[in-house]
C-alpha cells in the first residue's frame, strides 16, 4: 500500500492518531488543524465536560447544555472572532439543528464521554510523535475557544521541524481561511 496525509480536524485527530499508531507504514505525513493531543490543549471550557467524564449522570444535563446549545454552537465556530461577519450563519444554525434532532443529544453524551479515552492516550501519540518525528503541519485558528491557543507550539515541542501556522480564524478554520488553508497544504505537500 502506498502511504498517505493525514488531514486531522477536531475529532479526526484522535482518529488520525490511532490510524497512524495501528499503521505507522501508512502515513507519509500529518496535518493537524484545530485538534488536540496534549492535555494542556484542553481549555477552560472543558472543566464541564471533565466533570462529566469524572461523573456521568451527576453532570450530564451540564455537558449537553455546554455542548449542544445554540450560542455554545456559535462560538464553536467563530470563538471570539471579532470579524463575525466573515461567517455565514447558517454553518452554527445547520449545526445545532442536526444536533438537536430526535435521538441526538443521546448520541453526542455517549461519544463526548468516549472522548475520554483520547485524552488517556494523548501521550502515547506524543511519544510517536517524538520517535517518528512525521512530516506535520499544523494549522490552527487564533480565535478557536475550543482549545488553548498554546497547543500548536505544543506539536511543535514533539516535532521540531513542523511548520506551524495560526490563522486569523476560528475553531473551523475552513469556515473562513479556505483559500489560505488551501495554500498551505499544496506547498507542504510539495515538500519531502
Amino acid at each position: 500500500m502506498n502511504g498517505f496525509t493525514l488531514y486531522m480536524q477536531d475529532y479526526g485527530g484522535p482518529v488520525g492518531f490511532r490510524m497512524a499508531l495501528a499503521h505507522p507504514e501508512w502515513v507519509q505525513a500529518l496535518i493537524v488543524q484545530d485538534a488536540v493531543a496534549h492535555n494542556e490543549g484542553l481549555g477552560a471550557n472543558w472543566a464541564t465536560r471533565r466533570a462529566f467524564w469524572v461523573d456521568r449522570s451527576a453532570h450530564e444535563e451540564a455537558l449537553r447544555k455546554n455542548l449542544l446549545s445554540l450560542a455554545t454552537t456559535k462560538i464553536r465556530h467563530i470563538g471570539n472572532d471579532p470579524n463575525v461577519d466573515l461567517y455565514d450563519p447558517d454553518l452554527w444554525t445547520d449545526e445545532y439543528a442536526f444536533l438537536n434532532a430526535p435521538g441526538q443529544a443521546q448520541i453526542q453524551s455517549d461519544l463526548f464521554y468516549d472522548y475520554r479515552t483520547n485524552v488517556d492516550a494523548y501521550t502515547t501519540w506524543q511519544a510517536w510523535m517524538r520517535r517518528t518525528q512525521p512530516r506535520l503541519l499544523v494549522i490552527w485558528g487564533k480565535y478557536d475557544l475550543s482549545f488553548d491557543l498554546g497547543e500548536p507550539e505544543r506539536y511543535r515541542a514533539d516535532v521540531p521541524n513542523a511548520k506551524v501556522v495560526v490563522l486569523n480564524a476560528g475553531h473551523f478554520a475552513l469556515d473562513t481561511k479556505a483559500d489560505e488553508i488551501a495554500e498551505l497544504v499544496r506547498e507542504f505537500m510539495k515538500t519531502r
